[in-house]
């Protein structure tokens, strides 16, 4: 089967209703290809490796968290940007991105997908999220135990993500309440502090969130910014394709960052 781009935009607004979220770039169609689309390919970042592998794939769409165009970068087209889209537009595919809507949708999005491969459950209503446009989840484990302590968690979210994990942990205490927030989220950790987590998990640390673990006696867990973020474009398109009755791939580019 196939459908149209506009109504391929169409789905993708509907379910993640991009016009409630603040964002650093423009959500939605990016990068205008063909009208006719029968295949979707997902991944995280619009990288030249992740284009030309959806190109090899014969996908007609494109769909990431991660886009082309930013807020404050550099508009002119020149080196990698030139050839990002040197091969989109040679191709005629089309980029569709999305990214704090796909960070927060409920159940698709990366913090939703990403509580899901830990076994990690929001709590109900408002007391399940916190920080800024309410990006960050709240929650504990779905068997409702407690992890012996940081540790145990950190060694948990290592075997499902496959990657290391940074560990800042001084307060060496059972972990019950745990918030996450994938990707660049560190500056959601005294957010994640004043909600009453025990433990913070997202993609990255900066300098400051080490003292913070150390001096409130909340851990703080880098599992990495692509590792904690290969879920919600997979699920997104993968929903949106069955419900139009067209084909989907996600390509999973690593990324040790």
């Amino acid at each position: 089967m196939t459908t149209t781009r506009h109504e391929l935009l169409q789905a993708f607004d509907q379910l993640l209703a991009p016009g409630r979220f603040k964002d650093y770039g423009p959500n939605g169609l990016q990068v205008e290809g063909r009208a006719t689309i029968r295949k979707i390919v997902s991944g995280v970042t619009a990288s030249r490796a992740l284009i030309e592998a959806a190109i090899h794939a014969e996908a007609d769409a494109l769909f990431v968290h991660h886009g082309l165009f930013w807020r404050g970068q550099d508009g002119r087209v020149t080196g990698w940007m030139k050839q990002r889209l040197g091969l989109l537009l040679g191709a005629d595919l089309n980029l569709f991105a999305y990214h704090l809507p796909l960070d927060a949708h409920p159940e698709l999005g990366n913090n939703a997908q990403l509580g899901l491969q830990l076994g990690l459950v929001a709590h109900a209503g408002p007391a399940g999220r916190f920080g800024e446009q309410e990006l960050g989840f709240l929650g504990a484990q779905a068997n409702g135990e407690a992890f012996a302590d940081a540790q145990a968690l950190a060694t948990h979210a290592e075997a499902v993500l496959r990657r290391p994990v940074t560990l800042v942990d001084a307060a060496r205490r059972s972990v019950r309440n745990i918030a996450w927030c994938t990707g660049g989220a560190q500056g959601y950790f005294e957010a994640a502090i004043a909600a009453g987590a025990d433990a913070f998990i997202t993609g990255e640390i900066s300098e400051p969130q080490a003292h913070y673990a150390r001096e409130m006696g909340v851990a703080y867990l880098a599992c990495g910014h692509h590792a904690t973020e290969r879920y919600g474009a997979q699920a997104v398109a993968g929903q949106v394709a069955a419900q139009l009755g067209l084909v989907h791939e996600f390509i999973d580019i690593d990324n040790p960052a």
